[in-house]
């Protein structure tokens, strides 16, 4: 049975196909024979307890320059959609939350993935701390003074933006950095909320390790490994993938995690490890899925729509 699938995402002449999670799942829609729709989340309009957009079906190519044709847009009640990929983005910001409850209506009606009422109080860097025994020493504020404790304790650190994405804005600050106060007072004026302090993990170097989960389960993953000269691991800035099988450590956290995350229908999730340590659990738009099939590895994008053909059909 053909599904009637929406993708809400940044508009897909904007992405990179190359490493765009979303766009792999996609593809792996039209080749089973689902018929695919496209929209931008600020297509959405709610009225009343009806959830109406603007969508546009959508082919998709793997071909760098002509990867996508679009239709017509239709204006279109949501629920005649089987299944809505929510893949936008972050910042995990005020209109991302709006769209989260927007989609709440809709699901489990229609099956929206992520769960939306999970993603909104899941963000990665708060639901992480669920599991505090797993993560590097870690702090959530902007106060100077409980900043400066943590800092004298643990000496060096890293700082980042607690609702930042794709590792924009993450600095790492040794014990004598006399940057640290200009640093502070940069991140006062530009973040609102508060943000991540850790313990730095000098083994970064060795690598970030991406794990993806499907339906609670181990599904894939890439050790990303930083450019020359940065902190970051993340692939958008530099970070070189490289395969990589789990560690017990990391066999340890996925079983941890499992449960949790099926209980809260996070079906597609990816999680950080570094040097055995979990820092991240990605719930919003996790990548590394097309990373993980170019290396060799499984195809996580036919896991997710196992599942989701399951989870429709039952």
């Amino acid at each position: 049975m053909a599904l009637k699938v929406a993708v809400q995402m940044d508009h897909i002449s904007t992405i990179n196909i190359a490493g765009d999670s979303a766009f792999a799942m996609m593809l792996e829609a039209q080749s089973r024979g689902h018929e695919l729709y496209h929209y931008t989340p600020d297509r959405l309009a709610l009225r009343g307890e009806e959830v109406f957009c603007a969508l546009e079906p959508v082919e998709v190519r793997d071909q760098k320059g002509s990867h996508f044709t679009l239709g017509s847009r239709t204006r279109t009640d949501m629920r005649e959609m089987d299944v809505v990929l929510m893949r936008q983005d972050p910042p995990f910001d005020l209109s991302y939350i709006a769209a989260t409850h927007i989609l709440e209506k809709i699901h489990p009606a229609t099956l929206v993935v992520n769960n939306p009422a999970e993603v909104r109080n899941a963000p990665e860097k708060l639901f992480v701390t669920d599991f505090p025994d797993l993560m590097p020493p870690t702090l959530i504020t902007k106060d100077r003074a409980e900043i400066d404790l943590f800092r004298e304790e643990y000496g060096d650190i890293v700082m980042k933006p607690l609702f930042g994405h794709g590792g924009a804005a993450v600095f790492r600050i040794t014990k004598d950095d006399l940057n640290y106060g200009s640093l502070y007072d940069f991140f006062d004026v530009t973040f609102r909320e508060p943000w991540v302090i850790q313990q730095f993990l000098p083994n970064v170097k060795h690598g970030d390790k991406r794990i993806l989960l499907v339906d609670g389960e181990f599904a894939g993953a890439v050790n990303r490994v930083p450019a020359e000269g940065d902190l970051r691991s993340n692939m958008v800035r530099g970070g070189a993938p490289t395969d990589s099988d789990l560690t017990d450590r990391e066999r340890e956290i996925c079983a941890r995690l499992g449960p949790s995350l099926k209980e809260k229908g996070l079906i597609l999730v990816g999680i950080d490890v570094i040097d055995g340590m979990l820092t991240e659990i990605n719930v919003t738009a996790p990548t590394g899925i097309r990373a993980i099939r170019n290396l060799g590895g499984p195809d996580v994008a036919a896991m997710v729509w196992d599942v989701l053909e399951g989870n429709v059909r039952a």
